[in-house]
Order: structure tokens, then sequence, then C-alpha cells
């Protein structure tokens, strides 16, 4: 058992720090309101792993994945979100470009952005993605002892992944935070929101596509 639990560990590790639509939404949210709302992002995205938890343990996910209507609506609405918000960054980096848009740039420690809507976002990011729940589908059961709940364990499992990804993406939105507070953070706000909506609607396209 200790043997798996490290296995598991490795796995998620890999998933966690691996560049995604996650990562990119905690940097996006980071950039734009800074540290407070890219962690807060990262607690909605890391709350979603329990719906995929309890999806995986009550069999749902596999339905979803033997059920070709049902997992291409869900792979649809996942690349329409990332899409969307992509096109979201793309229009306020653009909107910012100018000096008159400068000149009512918030100031520093006003976050634009919001709890609510920082969380709201992290949370559908993830429970959109098909690649999550189709990562708990596959490998919560290979750690998952018969003999005893299976809904427990999923959840336990889903609470470890919960701890590795918060203190990643929480230091990651603490790195861009430092970042964002050097010289020109109008400038680089603009260029990040470039770059992430860029990501966001390339993502979104592979993911409809693929």
């Amino acid at each position: 058992m200790p043997d798996l639990i490290w296995a598991y560990l490795v796995a998620i590790t890999l998933l966690t720090v691996s560049p995604g639509a996650d990562t990119l939404l905690v940097v996006r949210n980071t950039g734009r309101g800074g540290v407070v709302d890219g962690c807060v992002t990262s607690l909605g995205i890391c709350l979603g792993l329990f719906v995929h938890a309890t999806l995986s343990a009550l069999g749902i996910s596999v339905l979803l994945v033997e059920t070709a209507w049902a997992f291409t609506l869900l792979k649809w609405a996942g690349a329409l979100y990332l899409i969307w918000l992509g096109l979201g960054s793309l229009r306020r980096a653009v909107a910012r470009v100018g000096p008159a848009a400068e000149a009512v740039a918030p100031p520093p420690g006003r976050r634009p952005l919001g709890i609510g809507q920082a969380l709201r976002e992290g949370l559908l990011s993830n429970l959109l993605n098909p690649k999550t729940a189709l990562f708990y589908m596959a490998l919560l059961p290979q750690f998952i002892d018969p003999a005893g709940s299976a809904f427990q364990q999923s959840l336990w499992l889903a609470a470890v992944h919960f701890g590795v990804a918060m203190i990643w993406q929480c230091g990651l939105a603490w790195a861009v935070g430092r970042f964002r507070g050097l010289g020109s953070s109008e400038r680089l706000r603009r260029m990040l929101g470039t770059l992430t909506g860029g990501f966001f609607v390339a993502l979104g396209a592979k993911l409809a596509l693929s």
C-alpha cells in the first residue's frame, strides 16, 4: 500500500505541474487581480476535484466516457468555455492599449476580478475539463481497496490531490504576483493577458477538434 500511495503522489504531482488550462487560469487571474485572486482561483479548481472523485466513485465518469454523445457534449462545453475565457482576456488586453487606457488602469491593491468570479471561473474550468474526468476514472480505481468504501477512499485521494495542487498553484500565483509588481505593471498585464488569452483559445480549439 505505501508503494501505491507514492505512485499516486507522483502521478498527481506530474498532472498538477503540467501546463494546462487550470495553470493558465491561475496565471491570468493573478495577473489581473493579484495573488489573492490567483489563490481563490486555485481553490475553485481544487474544489472541482472532489466533484470528479465523487462522480468516479459513483460510476458516472464511466458512463460519460462510454456514452459518446455525453462525452462529446462535455468536451464541447469545456472547449467553448476555454475559448470564451481566452477571448475575454484578449479583449481586455486590447482595450488597455494606449496612454488613455493606462491612465484609467486600476490602482495597485484594487482587485478588479472579485473573489466570487475567481472562484467560479476556477471551479468551471476544472468541472468542464474532460481530461480531469478521464484521469480520475482511470487512476482512482487503481488505488482503491475493494474491501473498503470506494466513496470515502475517492474523497481521501482527492484531498491529497487538493493539497498538492493548492501548494503548487498558490506558489505559482505568488511568483506571478511578484513579477507583476515589477516595472510597468500595466504593460505586463497586457502582455500576460494577450499570451494567456491566445493559449486559452488555442487550447479550446484543440480540445474541440480532438
